[in-house]
């Protein structure tokens, strides 16, 4: 039989992304209107689910600030943001690893893994790189690699055809709302302001270091 698997989300969950894809927000906001949407305004569109797109929810941002900007736009801007642009560094640098103390490497060892995520397959792959070459993981599904976006559960549909998935972790409504519909036991990673009222979660946790309390 299979090894249990583990599938992870990656933004939130293994990565602290406040100052790398949610600041690529704000700046991409601020570029095309001037103002900069708070972190608060932007975790209350995440936790009304549908907004794990984060050209989308630039774009939406822009919206209401009443500038109707063309997505691919959008998508140029915020890339420019993220990855850099004419020799400034891009906000992906600002990123942290979010297991300080070990866990994944332990867990490996018991678990298979995969990634689960919103991100294109390039930059999970990237990010993983850059952090996580001591660990194993499977396969890495990509926004870009699913007909349809979280909270779609086609990724996890996949994962699960082939392997012993035993747990999701995310950490926003969409994750939930994926997981509960591939019928996949959910681990919760409460992002500070996040919200999963109405959904069951099987655990809570305020980080995955704290993941050998549950498994």
């Amino acid at each position: 039989m299979s090894r249990p698997m583990l599938v992870f989300d990656m933004d939130g969950v293994l990565v602290e992304v406040k100052e790398s894809y949610r600041e690529s927000i704000r700046a991409t906001v601020q570029h095309f209107t001037g103002r900069e949407p708070s972190h608060a305004l932007i975790q209350d569109y995440k936790n009304r689910g549908g907004w794990n797109n984060d050209w989308k929810l630039s774009q939406e941002l822009c919206r209401i600030e009443g500038h109707h900007i063309a997505y691919d736009t959008v998508i140029e801007v915020f890339n420019q943001y993220f990855f850099g642009h004419d020799g400034v560094p891009g906000l992906i640098l600002r990123e942290r690893w979010i297991d300080s103390n070990g866990v994944l490497s332990r867990l490996n060892d018991r678990f298979d893994f995969a990634v689960f995520t919103g991100r294109l397959q390039q930059e999970a792959r990237i990010t993983l790189a850059r952090f996580a070459t001591h660990l194993r993981f499977a396969e890495v599904i990509g926004d870009d690699d699913v007909s349809r976006s979280k909270p779609d559960p086609e990724g996890l549909l996949t994962l699960q055809s082939r392997h012993n998935v035993v747990y999701y972790l995310g950490d926003t409504v969409d994750d939930a709302r994926a997981a509960a519909a591939a019928r996949v036991p959910f681990i919760a990673i409460t992002a500070p302001g996040g919200d999963f009222s109405g959904l069951a979660p099987a655990h809570f946790l305020t980080s995955i270091n704290e993941l050998e309390t549950i498994l």
